[in-house]
């Protein structure tokens, strides 16, 4: 017999990750106006898990519901931005610090494997796979200190950030230095120094404010 339930639960679930995906990527921009009919005939699936995809980016503030106007891509707002930044580095300092003082070697791996993976984008030209493998780079760091949870608490938060780093990514951003900041963390590591790993933290989480009004001026309709 199927289970009609799971087969909902993961009908919306594919609904609710191909439609952040889509909204992440910048191939739905900021200010899009989108409908449940219009996605859901995209997608192949029924109005409902649709709708409750709708809701759970809106509470992740990815998307805007409007009563009697409609559902908007949400713009990116700047204040939100530096506040998820802003909590992002006092945080990952302090993990990045834990990680000099012990960081088990099968992390180290993960590590130095997904740099290697990051290396092979810049000639890929794949900014999509390059924010997939530097999200990744940050969540082994949470993960190899034991705090997994505080990185999903964190993304909550991050929304409005982790667009504008796509942004970034996607127009002509220096993939180099994101990467070579990468690769200074992974060795501050090996060699458990703290104090210097937490303000090469703090510099990598602030390359995206410098350009964050060059992005604002060069794309205003993204923005509010």
């Amino acid at each position: 017999m199927i289970n009609k339930e799971a087969h909902r639960g993961s009908t919306r679930d594919y609904s609710y990750k191909k439609l952040k995906m889509k909204i992440l990527n910048l191939e739905l921009e900021p200010g899009t106006k989108i409908s449940e009919k219009e996605i859901a005939d995209e997608f192949n699936v029924s109005r409902t898990p649709v709708r409750e995809a709708f809701m759970k980016l809106a509470q992740e503030e990815l998307l805007d519901i409007i009563p009697q106007s409609g559902t908007i891509v949400s713009r990116i707002n700047l204040d939100y931005v530096e506040e998820g930044r802003f909590i992002r580095e006092k945080i990952e300092k302090e993990i990045v610090m834990l990680a000099c003082k012990e960081f088990p070697d099968d992390y180290l791996f993960r590590l130095e494997t997904n740099l290697a993976l990051q290396e092979l984008c810049i000639g890929k030209n794949n900014f999509y796979q390059l924010y997939e493998l530097d999200e990744e780079f940050h969540r082994i760091l949470f993960s190899g200190v034991g705090k997994a949870r505080t990185w999903k608490m964190l993304q909550l938060l991050n929304s409005h950030f982790n667009r504008l780093r796509l942004l970034r990514l996607s127009k002509d951003s220096n993939w180099e230095s994101i990467i070579s900041q990468h690769k200074k963390i992974y060795k501050l590591i090996i060699e458990k120094n703290p104090e210097e790993a937490s303000q090469m933290m703090e510099r990598h989480l602030q390359m995206a404010v410098f350009e964050k009004e060059m992005l604002k001026e060069k794309y205003p309709h993204y923005f509010i």
